[in-house]
C-alpha cells in the first residue's frame, strides 16, 4: 500500500506540473494577478483546482467498482498513449510560445469590455437588483474570487489532464493521486501568481508539451508491462 500510494503520488505530481505549466489556466492566473488582488486571485485559482481534483479522483476511485479492473487498466494505458501522442504532436506543431498567452489576454480584456458595457447599459432598476445580489455574494466572497474560480474550473473542465487524473486515479492509489494532483497544482498556480505575465511569456510551451508527451508515453509504458506482468 506505501509504495502504491508514493507511485500514484509521484506519478499525479509530475503529470499535473507538465500539463498545467503553460496552460491556458495558468496564463489566466498570472493575467488576473497583475489586475487583482494576488491572494483573491491564487485562492480562487487554488480552490477550483483542488476541486477539480478531487471530482477526477473521486470520479477514478468509483470505475473500478462499476467496470472490473482489468478494463479500466487497459483504458488508461491507452489514455497514457493517447495523450503522450497528443502532446508530442502539440509540441511539434505549435507555431509560438506567446500565442496562447496572446489569446487567453484577448479573452479576458474581450470579457472585460463585455461586462463593462452591459453594467452601462443596464437599467436603473436592474442594477439596484444587481447590486442587492452583489452584496449578498460579496459577503461571503468577493467578485474577484468568483471570477478566478469560475474561469479556472471550467477552462480545467474537460481538459486532458482532468481525463487523465480520472485515468490514474482508477489505476493507483487514490489517496496518492489526489495528494500529487493538489500539491502540483498548488505548485503551478503559486507560480503563475507570483510569477506573473513576465514569468509566463518565458515558459517555452513547445518545450513543456514535449516533456509532457514523453512522461505521458512512460507512464503508457509502465502501465503496458504491469498488464504483461499480470497475465
Amino acid at each position: 500500500m506505501g509504495l502504491s500510494l508514493f507511485e500514484g503520488f509521484t506519478k499525479s505530481l509530475a503529470m499535473t506540473i507538465l500539463s498545467e505549466i503553460g496552460d491556458k489556466t495558468f496564463f489566466a492566473a498570472a493575467i488576473l494577478a497583475m489586475r487583482h488582488p494576488r491572494r483573491l486571485v491564487l485562492s480562487g485559482c487554488l480552490l477550483a483546482l483542488i476541486v477539480m481534483t478531487a471530482l477526477s479522483v473521486l470520479v477514478g476511485w468509483a470505475a473500478p467498482n462499476l467496470i472490473p479492473r482489468k478494463w479500466t487498466h487497459h483504458v488508461t494505458t491507452l489514455l497514457f498513449f493517447g495523450f503522450g501522442i497528443w502532446s508530442l504532436w502539440e509540441g511539434f506543431t505549435e507555431e509560438g510560445d506567446a500565442e496562447e498567452l496572446a489569446e487567453v489576454e484577448a479573452k479576458l480584456d474581450a470579457d472585460l469590455k463585455a461586462n463593462t458595457r452591459a453594467t452601462k447599459n443596464g437599467s436603473k432598476v436592474d442594477d439596484d437588483l444587481k447590486k442587492k445580489r452583489r452584496r449578498f455574494l460579496t459577503h461571503f466572497f468577493s467578485p474577484i474570487f468568483l471570477k478566478a474560480f469560475s474561469i479556472t474550473f471550467f477552462g480545467e473542465w474537460g481538459d486532458k489532464s482532468q481525463i487523465a487524473t480520472i485515468g490514474l486515479a482508477a489505476d493507483q492509489n487514490p489517496y496518492g493521486v489526489v495528494l500529487g494532483g493538489i500539491i502540483g497544482q498548488a505548485l503551478c498556480t503559486t507560480a503563475a501568481v507570483f510569477g506573473g505575465k513576465s514569468l509566463a511569456s518565458q515558459i517555452s510551451e513547445k518545450m513543456v508539451a514535449l516533456s509532457g508527451g514523453i512522461l505521458f508515453l512512460v507512464f503508457g509504458v509502465q502501465s503496458l508491462l504491469a498488464t504483461a506482468g499480470e497475465s
